[in-house]
């Protein structure tokens, strides 16, 4: 039994295949994690939200700001960007459950020493609180009502955390710091224009795992979204963005030893 965590697939599923295939994944005994954004962008989101979704427990997603962006698009919310790939998920016969599923995974998930998230964590949360705050959004996306948090997502601000925030705004920050932040201040202020690579970063700021403060440091987190870090291992990170639907790999790093497997994107 092996537990491997797998980069942003974004579409790719002719790359995401042929990696299973690699790593001989056993749906029977592995686990397979996925940092999220799992379509858009990429040529086929439909068969990679298909076989996940078949995959039941073997395989474990949180969700990256491109499937919630899906979810808004589909909810009416907001129109499909010019390069979005999603028109196949819209139009699909099993469209309804295949959204109705994707609204029902995690934002942040927690295995033993590991904890994964698509972006990231605020400097000042522990693991234990941003489970439950990741809880908070899960139950809020999982209500008859959940359009009306969809309207209320969109914005930048705040772009800090208070614990005594609630509503909507609290969620805004919950979400956008899991799914969006790459860099902030070392009192936790949010910077979501940059996407860039560590030496452009602009001054003040840092990577959100780089700051010694840092609550969630004593568990490994494993996260996504940054394509421009590329893939980047330390003791207590693994980040798994390689641009796969940019041109760059798809990658996977299975837990047990840290054997990371990458395959050039065929899309």
């Amino acid at each position: 039994m092996a537990t491997y965590a797998m980069g942003d697939l974004q579409g790719c599923f002719t790359t995401f295949q042929r990696l299973i295939d690699l790593i001989n994944f056993d749906p029977t005994q592995d686990k397979l994690w996925l940092v999220g954004d799992i379509v858009n962008r990429g040529p086929d989101s439909l068969s990679i939200l298909r076989v996940i979704r078949q995959a039941g427990d073997a395989m474990i997603m949180v969700l990256g700001n491109h499937d919630l962006h899906l979810l808004m698009v589909a909810a009416g919310i907001v129109k499909s960007h010019p390069g979005d790939t999603i028109q196949s998920v819209l139009d699909a016969p099993d469209r309804d459950e295949l959204l109705n599923w994707l609204r029902h995974q995690k934002l942040f998930h927690v295995g033993g020493e590991y904890a994964m998230v698509h972006a990231g964590l605020l400097p000042s949360w522990s693991i234990s609180q941003a489970a439950q705050l990741a809880h908070e959004v899960e139950n809020a996306l999982r209500q008859d009502n959940y359009q009306e948090l969809f309207s209320q997502l969109y914005g930048n601000a705040p772009n800090y955390w208070r614990d005594e925030w609630s509503g909507y705004k609290r969620l805004r920050v919950i979400i956008n710091a899991m799914t969006r932040m790459r860099i902030c201040t070392p009192e936790g202020k949010m910077n979501f224009a940059f996407k860039g690579d560590m030496p452009s970063i602009p001054a003040g700021y840092s990577p959100w795992f780089d700051l010694p403060q840092r609550a969630s440091q004593k568990n490994t987190i494993i996260c996504g979204h940054w394509s421009a870090l590329g893939l980047y291992l330390t003791d207590n990170v693994i980040a798994l963005d390689t641009g796969c639907v940019w041109g760059g790999q798809l990658t996977v790093i299975r837990l047990e030893d840290r054997k990371v497997f990458q395959l050039a994107c065929e899309e």
